[in-house]
């Protein structure tokens, strides 16, 4: 098997991973999010979601490349 399919493989269970776990981990909903809501348009910017998001994608990418 070649370095690219193991890749995608691995990333392809990551992803499968995070779909599991997504209905467990609220994210969207964490005090911090903007939602505006005015009469049927709603408006929703993830502020601490995206900050999350990144702070733990950082880390993971970091110990990677650590171990690598």
């Amino acid at each position: 098997m070649t370095g690219l399919s193991k890749t995608l493989m691995i990333i392809g269970a990551v992803i499968f991973l995070i779909g599991l776990l997504m209905p467990f981990l609220h994210l969207g909903k964490l005090p911090g999010d903007i939602v505006v809501k005015k009469g049927n348009t709603t408006f929703y910017f993830p502020v601490v979601t995206s900050i999350v998001v990144s702070i733990v994608l950082s880390l993971i990418f970091y110990f990677i490349g650590r171990f690598r």
